[in-house]
């Protein structure tokens, strides 16, 4: 064999420890995430059984967070603590914030974003719509990520300038792509709401001024869901005040590289302030921007 034929040794091959090649990133981000997800899917029945949310209030599965009612499970944790080992292992000498853990808050260098369970909620109630979301950022910008809706088997991936794709649980592959809708009033938005009672007030308002304005509203409970429906044409576009980046870092870079107009916080301002992040069929980006925009949407929910 000769020297350049064995990646051991070969210089072009890249150090997959250290190297900021969007591919081999989202290669990595695909094993994790997939590998969190197959954890997570044997857990919950282990712990919930088949009563969900039921059994869970009466033990020590779940515990609050933010709210009384913004909960994580003790799935959550063991999930989160997988993707730390595995990215350890993999990426050593990168940062990790991660919902659950904390982490790597500053913005410069290499950091993994990681959100262990996106849409809790509904993985304690057996609504089969939560995800984990896992996406490397270099100086606060999202290069490449993953999504695996959990209950569907299905990952979502994207590589900053190399498109998005998706894989279902038979291993089928295609391109990520959003819809062509060119009329706002045509558009099926996906949104979310916070915990706290003042700003699901002041969300509430919001999606009351919209909803005249567009074909309907999707509230599925999953952040990085939402995002990847907007990548893969199930929704025409989706807005959200007071995302976290682990919310955001991965779905939002699928929705882009599959075409969508994306707008996230800046990498140094926190989220929970209340920006928006929003992403949107390029065909109606302009007419909903400017309707977001006349209801107020682009300012800050308290």
């Amino acid at each position: 064999m000769r020297a350049s034929e064995n990646p051991v040794t070969d210089p072009t091959v890249p150090d997959r420890t250290t190297t900021t090649d969007p591919a081999v990133l989202r290669d990595i981000a695909v094993t994790v995430a997939e590998a969190a997800a197959a954890l997570a899917r044997r857990r919950r029945p282990e712990v919930f059984g088949v009563l969900g949310a039921a059994v869970a209030a009466t033990g020590d599965a779940v515990q609050a967070k933010s709210t009384p009612t913004d909960p994580v499970t003790v799935v959550d944790t063991e999930t989160e603590q997988s993707i730390r080992a595995n990215l350890a292992r993999l990426r050593p000498h990168d940062g990790i914030l991660g919902e659950e853990g904390g982490g790597a808050a500053a913005t410069a260098g290499v950091r993994w974003v990681v959100d262990p369970i996106d849409g809790t909620v509904n993985f304690l109630y057996g609504i089969p719509a939560y995800a984990v979301s896992v996406a490397v950022q270099i100086d606060g910008v999202s290069v490449a990520g993953a999504v695996v809706d959990i209950a569907a088997g299905v990952t979502y991936s994207a590589a900053r300038g190399q498109g998005a794709s998706v894989t279902d649980t038979a291993g089928g592959s295609g391109v990520l792509s959003c819809t062509t809708v060119t009329d706002a009033s045509h558009a099926l938005v996906a949104t979310g709401f916070g915990y706290r009672a003042d700003r699901r007030a002041a969300q509430g308002r919001l999606v009351s001024a919209l909803l005249p304005r567009v074909r309907d509203i999707r509230r599925i409970g999953s952040a990085a869901l939402d995002l990847c429906m907007v990548a893969s044409g199930r929704v025409d576009a989706h807005f959200e005040h007071g995302l976290s980046p682990w919310d955001w870092a991965a779905g939002a870079l699928v929705a882009e590289e599959a075409g969508a107009r994306v707008r996230v916080p800046s990498p140094d301002t926190p989220g929970e302030a209340g920006e928006i992040v929003v992403a949107t069929a390029p065909g109606i980006a302009d007419e909903l921007e400017a309707v977001l925009r006349e209801i107020g949407a682009f300012d800050p929910v308290p």
